[in-house]
């Protein structure tokens, strides 16, 4: 947002320089990320009338003119502008003079005016445009005064005489999305009205009471009233459209906007000055004098003032006469109803639009302007007929006509100002020191919070241009901005709590599960959670053709912000698939990582944060290529399913988790998977082993095939969690006793369960077991294999040969009973 330094001054009384008052506004909270200059002093700077005008006889483009300064003999000037006349009265700089004057690079360098030769004609000054004089961007031309101005008087003496002063200076302020009351000059004057402790001049204004004239010429009807709670319509007759005064030029060029007719520069001019957005229209061009406001239907296009026609989208909210769309509301208005040079009739509009709705439409069609940027942080809800007046006021002013009495006030919901009860004893409190009361109900009353005092309170009932301001903290905020942060006492000592902060459990879990996987060789990395449909429809099985039932589990968003970013990941695989076509396809061999991330779902549950979907943390470990990187002495291995099956294995040992998670064959693969196992625990699958599918190996062109494993991280850490407490356990002062047995069991058999129930007829003295040999072959029968086992037993205390023996063949027996296995002797 711009303000203007001197427009600034008409509402307060200003004693500070720019750089003092922009220093006063950051520590009212509002960001200046910019001082520029507009212009100079203009000492030098004269009245003249142009007496002669004839062509240079050396250039084409140029003229010689001779010009009366009020003064002694008229001075010779070359002028290049192309409306230059004889009789004009002009602004003359004279030798001498310094101006900020616009380079080919189109910055603005001081330059200052000499008596030199132009084309070998002499030149004693220069003739003006507004650009030059710093008064608006406008290089068109000269500026010509009116026939009035008294030549040889000080042209900055006569911009006073116009209510105008020189230089002039742009702050460019950065607004935070809470502080809609200060986008405007009256509401930047509002905050340093409290911080200087002087009074607000607001201009006055004859605000007109609903009915009269106007509301039986103008029928406002609203049939989108969650979008449009109130609108406000007044009329102004016989006005006569032409260009603004000086004085409305230089305050809309000093931040930043084009003149574009005296009509319009008003309406622009309201909404700067009191942060209220306006338009107007051609009452003669809307058909049946009817304003219908209502959303807009599907598929529904519409012309703008720029020009373009656009398609918009469902629900965006329009402003229509008796048979068409007029304006979209809160951005911009239409071609068909513009104030052109024949326009006689204004209908000034000012209403209250929904943040939300103005935003929505905005942001769709990429469309944001002065007016959108204050309706989606929401405007004053009571400004809306005292800016109509002060709108209408001026363009009597600049451009002749009356104001038809009465006003069109059609109000469908009606805003109450909320009370709130700020406590002094909590102010000092929160803040850490006292602040006078009467300097709180001093700056509280500035800011427009009319308090009451209540005992050690003050009452305060929030104005509608503070929507942000909901609590007692509120108040508090606005209290210490104003007193100065900088003020508060800053302690010279305070206590911290001498205790180290707990890590919670499953953060824990994943730092050491972490450090593990790296000290595994592995590389963790980070992919994006929205990812395009067409790759996660490769992931995900369709169920029908159509758009509702193609993935009915997926995430959508509703408004992506590109096709790129259209579906949440239900699974962490393509983003570790895309990771290994990106490496491999830059020649990297040995392919290794994990990743931590949350996945996404639509549910049947209703108990979840967002009823009907769901989220939670995953895990996933991707191996592929080969085990080594090639070498002249290293015989490279492709990674297959084993060692996947073996760092899982691993991982779940350190994490004492064996005998509570259990690996099983699953036998029926998803559909991303040529075949895989699930890890099991309590009757729970807590993920997958697989390998990627042919189709999908194939699809991304990946040279080796890819092992992966897949855990749902929320429930693996809930069960791991009572297994990681760290107690001391002295080592036992007993020996331990190994014993090894091979048995041969069916081929087809499972190795899990062979553990599983060795464990269990193993007893309390069995400490461990492990495989260390898997073997088919020679003197192994046809159908079988062999598979040895490790065992460790202890106690505390010396076990004998008898029992070691008796625990052994108990294990034995139990293999062969449940699957018939033969002890290998």
């Amino acid at each position: 947002m711009k303000l203007s330094y001197r427009w600034l001054q008409q509402y307060i009384d200003l004693d500070l320089s720019p750089s003092e008052l922009a220093e006063a506004l950051i520590g009212l909270g509002l960001e200046v990320e910019e001082v520029e200059p507009l212009g100079t002093d203009l000492s030098g700077v004269v009245i003249g009338r142009v007496l002669e005008v004839r062509p240079h006889p050396n250039a084409d483009r140029l003229t010689l003119c001779r010009v009366d300064l009020g003064s002694g003999e008229p001075v010779p000037i070359v002028c290049g502008a192309p409306n230059v006349a004889a009789g004009q009265k002009v602004a003359v700089a004279t030798p001498g003079t310094t101006l900020l004057l616009t380079d080919r690079e189109g910055n603005r360098q001081p330059v200052t005016i000499r008596k030199t030769k132009i084309r070998g004609e002499v030149s004693e000054g220069m003739i003006c445009a507004e650009d030059e004089l710093g008064l608006s961007d406008d290089h068109s031309g000269i500026l010509v005064l009116p026939d009035d101005a008294p030549v040889g008087q000080p042209f900055v003496e006569y911009l006073q005489q116009q209510g105008l002063t020189v230089p002039d200076y742009r702050l460019e302020v950065s607004l935070t999305p809470n502080r809609a009351d200060a986008a405007s000059h009256l509401g930047v004057a509002r905050d340093l009205s409290a911080l200087l402790d002087r009074p607000l001049h607001r201009p006055e204004v004859a605000v007109p009471e609903p009915g009269g004239e106007a509301a039986r010429q103008v029928q406002v009807t609203i049939d989108a009233p969650e979008a449009c709670p109130r609108y406000v319509a007044l009329l102004v007759r016989n006005v006569r459209i032409g260009p603004s005064p000086l004085w409305l030029r230089q305050r809309l060029a000093a931040i930043g906007l084009r003149s574009i007719n005296n009509v319009v520069d008003v309406t622009n001019y309201v909404l700067h000055e009191c942060g209220q957005p306006l338009h107007a229209f051609d009452f003669d061009r809307l058909i049946g004098g009817r304003i219908h406001v209502r959303l807009a239907r599907a598929g529904e296009q519409f012309t703008t003032l720029d020009g373009k026609t656009r398609q918009l989208p469902e629900g965006a909210l329009l402003i229509c006469d008796a048979e068409r769309p007029v304006a979209l509301a809160g951005i911009m208005g239409g071609e068909n109803s513009e104030v052109t040079d024949t326009t006689t009739n204004i209908l000034i509009e000012s209403a209250y639009f929904d943040p939300s709705t103005i935003r929505r439409t905005s942001k769709a069609l990429g469309l944001q302007t002065d007016s959108s940027y204050r309706f989606e942080r929401g405007v004053d809800a009571g400004l809306q007929r005292w800016a109509a007046a002060r709108a209408a006021q001026l363009i009597v002013e600049v451009a002749g006509g009356e104001i038809v009495p009465g006003v069109v006030d059609v109000q469908v919901r009606s805003f109450e100002p909320r009370t709130v009860t700020l406590r002094l004893p909590r102010l000092a409190r929160v803040l850490g020191t006292e602040i006078p009361s009467d300097e709180v109900r001093r700056i509280l009353d500035r800011l427009g919070f009319e308090p009451k005092p209540e005992g050690e309170a003050f009452r305060c009932t929030v104005p509608l241009y503070r929507p942000d301001v909901h609590e007692e903290i509120d108040l508090i905020e606005e209290v210490a901005r104003v007193h100065g942060y900088d003020r508060l006492p800053m302690l010279e000592a305070f206590t911290v709590p001498a205790r180290v902060p707990d890590e919670p459990p499953a953060q824990a879990l994943r730092r050491r599960v972490r450090t593990l996987l790296a000290g595994f060789g592995l590389r963790e990395i980070y992919t994006n959670s929205l990812l395009p449909r067409e790759v996660v429809r490769r992931f995900v099985p369709a169920s029908g053709s159509d758009h509702q039932t193609d993935a009915p589990h997926l995430v959508e968003t509703l408004n992506p912000i590109s096709a790129e970013m259209a579906v949440l990941r239900p699974s962490l695989l393509p983003g570790l698939v895309q990771t290994l076509v990106y490496n491999q396809n830059r020649g990297q061999q040995v392919l290794r990582f994990f990743e931590f991330g949350r996945v996404f779902a639509r549910t049947d549950r209703t108990d979840t944060p967002v009823p009907g979907f769901a989220e939670h943390e995953a895990l996933i470990i991707g191996l592929s290529g080969p085990h080594a990187p090639e070498g002249w002495d290293v015989q490279p291995r492709l990674t297959d399913f084993f060692d996947l099956k073996g760092l899982v294995e691993t991982l779940l040992d350190t994490l004492h988790l064996s005998d509570r998670i259990a690996l099983v064959p699953a036998e029926s693969p998803e559909p991303t998977a040529a075949y895989q196992m699930n890890l099991v625990a309590d009757g729970r699958v807590l993920g997958t082993l697989a390998r990627l599918s042919d189709a999908l190996q194939e699809a991304y062109e990946l040279r080796a095939p890819l092992y992966y494993a897949e855990l749902n991280w929320d429930v693996f850490a809930e069960i791991a969690h009572p297994a990681q407490q760290r107690r001391y356990r002295p080592f036992s002062r007993f020996p331990e006793v190994d014993r090894d047995l091979a048995v041969l069991v069916d081929r087809d058999q499972p190795v899990g369960p062979l553990l599983e129930t060795i464990r269990e007829a193993g007893g309390e003295l069995l400490r461990h077991v492990g495989i260390f040999d898997l073997y088919e072959g020679e003197r192994i029968p046809s159908g079988k294999k062999s598979v040895a086992f490790s065992l460790r037993f202890g106690a505390d205390r010396t076990l004998t040969d008898e029992e070691v023996d008796a625990r052994v063949e108990a294990i034995v027996r139990e293999l062969e009973r449940r699957f018939g296995a033969q002890l290998r002797r």
